[in-house]
């Protein structure tokens, strides 16, 4: 009888494999974006590597450059509200798919700046739009006892494409026009995730929600949901995919997702419960530092005699690398220990991290070893609480005929916060100080926890269904 569970089991996780790694490419052109955009800012400033004569750019236009992409984000999280449940999580990673392909050759092969700038947000537009539909698509047709390790490995896959982007940006900076081939690299990944995407079943909740709906054939639809399980979860579940649909039905049945969510009532009852949970914990994600942190991260190894420090790219693929490390290890005990222990302790060690940089900056500047822990401490730490349980979190709280607009709202929030704490963190920095301002993310980071401690609920173990039911 074991060794039955065992190839049942082993039978499931390999059909996982690819209904979670198309979706997930989409975290991983996000992550590839931000590790090779530095290097692409640095080689399309070289007179004699640049390969353009319109190289001579401004602090304004390399700033546009730079968040090109995540203004591009944040209009395609307003497009998703407005089209998410209409096109269903599977063609919006589609059309992400091919905004990540569209963003990445035109900016390849752009002939001036402004259609560099054009291609940065049509790329962005992918990012706003994959973040918003993965992390659903995933939730959505994830087993309940791994679901919390499924949706974590799109975190996972965003910093493997950070160190990516690092790694390849460091090998292409010399080269000729190299920040072409850094841009262009996406676009053969994207086609990989445009076809998956083909290939993949639409979401069987999604469907079902659409019959509920009256928004098409009650059987045709459910049939079509049957089919969707049995391809997702493969030839061993074939038997028990009827009975699933069948009480997912009733789940929704029960908790009433007949109608539409109006605007208003999205503000109302469990619908703002579900905003308060998801938009505090992405917005805390980016306020208590995050961006700002590993601005720091050369100069604090430099000071600490760390030879590797004089290089920044190579500081940013070592710090990529132990991100993750440390983002394997939430993904392997998350659906063990449960998301408030990880939030809970990961945003602890937060706060002490905060307080040893800024220690270091107002009183402790002689004790680098000081700094390089609270560097060290602070990457750990998000990277098992605020950076997979954020995301993790948002996809699993809403109720589902609220997820798609509510989700594209949590994800509007975080690009927002993102851009302002990027915008407003060199100002900041030379009003106050570098330490203040760590002492000042240390203080929004005990705010955090509290936030955590008393509204976020715990959702381990339940299904989309019971959580709604239970935790709202």
């Amino acid at each position: 009888m074991v060794v039955v569970r065992m190839m049942v089991w082993a039978t499931a996780t390999m059909n996982l494999v690819p209904r979670f790694l198309f979706p997930a490419f989409g975290g991983l052109l996000f992550g590839y974006d931000i590790g090779a955009t530095s290097s692409a800012t640095i080689s399309i400033q070289s007179p004699s590597q640049s390969g353009i004569t319109w190289y001579d750019l401004d602090s304004v236009e390399i700033g546009l450059l730079t968040s090109g992409s995540l203004y591009g984000a944040l209009i395609g999280s307003v497009l998703a509200f407005n089209v998410a449940d209409f096109l269903g999580r599977r063609r919006e990673l589609l059309v992400a798919a091919l905004m990540y392909l569209g963003g990445a050759l035109i900016t390849a092969f752009a002939p001036n700046y402004p259609v560099l700038v054009i291609g940065r947000l049509v790329f962005g537009i992918g990012i706003g739009l994959a973040m918003h539909a993965a992390p659903m698509y995933i939730a959505e047709t994830a087993p309940t006892p791994i679901r919390g390790q499924l949706i974590s490995l799109k975190e996972f896959f965003i910093v493997i494409g950070i160190v990516a982007g690092y790694t390849l940006g460091s090998l292409l900076v010399d080269t000729v026009a190299g920040w072409r081939y850094m841009f262009g690299i996406s676009s053969p990944v994207a086609v990989i995730m445009g076809f998956g995407m083909w290939w993949l079943p639409a979401s069987p909740r999604w469907l079902l929600l659409r019959a509920i709906q009256g928004k098409g054939d009650l059987q045709n639809l459910k049939d079509t949901a049957i089919s969707s399980l049995c391809r997702l979860q493969g030839p061993t579940f074939h038997d028990s995919a009827s009975q699933q649909v069948d009480e997912i039905m009733a789940e929704l049945s029960y908790i009433g997702v007949e109608n539409e969510v109006t605007f208003v009532e999205m503000f109302r009852g469990k619908c703002r419960k579900a905003l308060v949970i998801s938009a505090g914990l992405v917005l805390f994600q980016q306020i208590t530092g995050q961006p700002s942190v590993l601005y720091y991260a050369a100069s604090i190894l430099q000071s600490a005699g760390f030879s590797l420090a004089a290089d920044a790219t190579r500081v940013s693929i070592l710090l990529g690398v132990f991100k993750l490390i440390m983002t394997g290890v939430a993904v392997v005990v998350v659906d063990r220990l449960g998301r408030r222990p990880l939030l809970l302790g990961g945003v602890s060690g937060i706060v002490i991290s905060l307080f040893l940089l800024g220690s270091y900056y107002i009183f402790l500047d002689n004790a680098a070893v000081l700094a390089v822990v609270g560097l060290l401490l602070y990457v750990g730490c998000y990277q098992i609480s605020f950076g997979p349980m954020g995301w993790l979190m948002i996809a699993e709280i809403f109720p589902l005929r609220l997820r798609g607009r509510g989700l594209s709202i949590a994800v509007l929030v975080n690009f927002a916060a993102n851009s302002l704490v990027t915008f407003a963190f060199s100002p900041l920095k030379d009003l106050l100080g570098a330490g203040i301002l760590f002492y000042i993310f240390c203080a929004i980071a005990v705010a955090s926890l509290v936030f955590i401690y008393f509204i976020v609920p715990e959702t381990k173990g339940l299904t989309l269904e019971e959580i709604e039911a239970k935790c709202l």
